[in-house]
Formats: C-alpha cells, sequence, structure tokens
C-alpha cells in the first residue's frame, strides 16, 4: 500500500528536528494516550469480566443453573423419575432432588433467626464447589446423617453456634394449611460452617440431609424442586430446549439462573457496558490529539507539500504520506496498549503479591485491599472489540488531516511560503 518514497518521507516528518519538536512531542503525547486507552479499556474489561463470573460462581454454585418445578401445586410427587428422564441431557453434570422452604431457628443460649432450609442429599452437597471453597469450620463427611446439617457462618454468628452444638429446628405450621396442627420441630447438630462471601447467603442457608427435610415438610419422598448443574452454564438456550423435550407433556416449569437473577445479571451487564462507554471516551479524546497533531503537521509541512507536487508527487502520494504518520501514531499506541493491557490483566496474581507486600510494609492503609481480591478474566472477544475501536478510531482521525495535505494548491502554497 506505502511504497518506499512515502515511508521515507513519513517517517522523516514524524522525526523531530530543531525547531520542530513541539509537534512531535504531540505526537508522542497522541500514542501514549492511545496507549493508556486502550491498555485501561483491557485491564478494566477483564476485572469486570472476573467480577461477573466470581458473583454468578457464588450464586448459581448455590442454587443450580436449571431447575425444574410444578407448576400446579408446591412438589414433584416422583422425583426419581424426573431425574432417570433428564439424564440423557448433554452437558448434564447434576441433577439434584431438594427440598426448599423457610423455618425458625432457636438455640439453648437464646439465639434466634429465620433460615432459608434447603434438604439435598451428601452427594448433591458435595458437588456444589463454591460450599467446599468456602468451607471454614468442621467437616461434611457426615451430612448423610439425619440429625446433621451444614449452615452460613454468619448464620452460626448470629446464633453463637459452633461445630458440634445442637439447635433447634421449627415449622411454625405443616405443610397443607392445618392451622389446627402443632408445629413441627427438630434438633441437629451443627456439623460445618461455610462463607461464600455473600452475606445474604452466609446469613440465611441452611443445608439438611434431603430425608431430613422431608420428614419436616411432610412431603413423604416428594421434593419441591430438582436442581441442575450444567458444565457450561452459559448455555442456558439449548439445555432449556434439551429440558422440555424431555420433560414434554408433563406440568413442570422450568426456571434458569438468569431469570431467577435477572436484576443482579442484568446491573452486572449494564455497569459493563456502560464502563465501557466511560473508557472508549479516553481512546476518543486521544484520537482527537492524533487529529490535531496531523492537522498542525499539514499547516507546518505546506511548503514540501507544495514542492513534492511540483516534482511530480500526485495527490494520492501526498494522501498516503500523513495516513501513514497517523497510522503510526495511532496503531502504535494501540499495539502498545494491547501489549501493557494484556500483560496485566493476564498477571493479576503476581501484582496481588506486590500489593499485598505494599500493603504489608505500611506505605498504604485498607484501601488497597479491594484491589488485592479483584479477580481478572480475559476473554478474547473483548480484546478483539477494543483493538478494532483503537485502530478505527485511530485510522479515522487520520482521514480528514490527509484530504487537506492531498488538496493543497502547489501554487498557492508557494506563493504563500
Amino acid at each position: 500500500m506505502f511504497d518506499a518514497f512515502e515511508r521515507a518521507v513519513a517517517f522523516r516528518y514524524l522525526r523531530a528536528r530543531r525547531g520542530e519538536r513541539f509537534g512531535s512531542l504531540i505526537a508522542l503525547f497522541s500514542l501514549l494516550g492511545i496507549m493508556l486507552g486502550v491498555a485501561t479499556l483491557i485491564i478494566v474489561t477483564s476485572v469486570m469480566n472476573g467480577f461477573r463470573q466470581d458473583l454468578m460462581g457464588r450464586i448459581i454454585g448455590l442454587n443450580g443453573h436449571l431447575a425444574v418445578e410444578p407448576e400446579r401445586g408446591r412438589a414433584l410427587p416422583d422425583p426419581e423419575a424426573i431425574v432417570a428422564r433428564l439424564r440423557t441431557i448433554p452437558g448434564l453434570v447434576q441433577a439434584a432432588p431438594v427440598v426448599e422452604g423457610q423455618v425458625l431457628l432457636s438455640t439453648v443460649n437464646g439465639g434466634a433467626s429465620g433460615a432459608q432450609l434447603r434438604g439435598l442429599s451428601a452427594e448433591a452437597l458435595a458437588g456444589r464447589e463454591v460450599i467446599q471453597r468456602g468451607l471454614r469450620f468442621g467437616d461434611m463427611a457426615a451430612f448423610g446423617t439425619e440429625d446433621g446439617a451444614v449452615m452460613g457462618a454468619r448464620l452460626a454468628q448470629r446464633l453463637r453456634l459452633s461445630v458440634g452444638d445442637r439447635f433447634t429446628l421449627l415449622l411454625p405450621q405443616a405443610r397443607g394449611g392445618d392451622f389446627t396442627a402443632a408445629p413441627r420441630q427438630r434438633s441437629l447438630m451443627l456439623l460445618a460452617t461455610f462463607d461464600v462471601g455473600m452475606p445474604e447467603v452466609d446469613g440465611r442457608s441452611l443445608f439438611v440431609p434431603l430425608g431430613t427435610a422431608q420428614a419436616l415438610f411432610g412431603l413423604e419422598g416428594a421434593v419441591t424442586q430438582v436442581e441442575i448443574l450444567l458444565d457450561d452454564p452459559t448455555r442456558i438456550a439449548p439445555a432449556r430446549a434439551a429440558l422440555r423435550s424431555a420433560l414434554q407433556g408433563q406440568p413442570l416449569r422450568i426456571v434458569d439462573w438468569q431469570s431467577a437473577n435477572s436484576a443482579i445479571y442484568a446491573a452486572v451487564l449494564v455497569e459493563r457496558q456502560v464502563m465501557f462507554l466511560i473508557l472508549t471516551l479516553i481512546v476518543l479524546v486521544a484520537a482527537f490529539n492524533i487529529l490535531s497533531s496531523l492537522t498542525m503537521l499539514v499547516k507546518d509541512k505546506g511548503r514540501d507539500i507544495a514542492i513534492l507536487r511540483t516534482m511530480g508527487a500526485g495527490r494520492g502520494a501526498v494522501l498516503r504520506i500523513f495516513l501513514l504518520c497517523g497510522a503510526v501514531i495511532g496503531c502504535g499506541g494501540t499495539l502498545a496498549g494491547l501489549a501493557l493491557g494484556l500483560g496485566i490483566a493476564m498477571n493479576f496474581e503476581g501484582l496481588r503479591g506486590v500489593l499485598r507486600s505494599l500493603e504489608e510494609s505500611g506505605l498504604f492503609g485498607a484501601e488497597l485491599r479491594f484491589l488485592i481480591g479483584l479477580p481478572s478474566v480475559v476473554e478474547a472477544r473483548d480484546v478483539g472489540i477494543i483493538a478494532a475501536t483503537g485502530f478505527g478510531l485511530s485510522l479515522a482521525a487520520t482521514l480528514w488531516p490527509s484530504w487537506r495535505a492531498a488538496r493543497i494548491d502547489p501554487a498557492e502554497a508557494l506563493r504563500r511560503g
């Protein structure tokens, strides 16, 4: 696209001579602006991706990716038959019958609190990685026993319970609407506590064996829902279609994690898009700097352009010379920004070590702690969009100054010079 003559002239214009350093300095600032804008976009987008995955992982790691619920009534009478139908679904990791409901907890030391009870098998609880990672005290090996329970650390703290302590689980009214029925209660022992980093979960969640929950709610072999875990939680649409096909003809409802947590999911997506838009303005400002620096360069080189034209250089050659000048600044800054941003975003673990050492040294206080825990996930699609944005804005900023340079009249420029 650019011949040797055009490349030689373009790079000659980009090198500063005595008395012409101001224009080159503006070009350097433009390159640095593009570089910092692109790098910031990559770093912030990667952190937002990591934050979204971490948040969604905590939420759906407890509740499953999909749930099969009854359309009418409050219980599924034959969950094993439903699970057997679901085993043929591609990408299925786990299909677990679950009993869910609100209960009241009390202790001998006077503590009392409401809780969200979830009854499931020991195998199903062992498959919830977010609970395994967040385990703080105790051991879940004995969870299958009828009098064992696992609860959130904040809930245990509020009830002033330690591992091995017993508490009373109370259901004020039995399922079925019989107001004359006596409240059902059960004495359980705390086996373990977990902390997933979400106060609303850690302060309300209680897991008990499936049989214990069925007996407490009087379900006699039935469950309230069947939860499904997939190997890829982002492939909700094909999984829903496969579920509908497998459960065709049954009065069942399918709920996915995106619809169940639509408010949180939408808020995270909107925040990510707004951050991307705001940070793109940094690249746009740097692109305007390229436009201003090239405009100054064209005005300063008006006499040189006229001489080139009289020596036989065509308008196309002049246009390509200044296009190359702008491309070197913009594309060079974009490539440098990609290298800088990817280098930081893909090496966040090493950066955390540096931040921890700075905090321990006392140079910085608690304001660094949130940076230490920030996750980072680089997605190729986001990097491609950012690179295209940087290249596109940079090249667009070079068009008008290059066109003005190509339209300069040699005779008029020489007369004015």
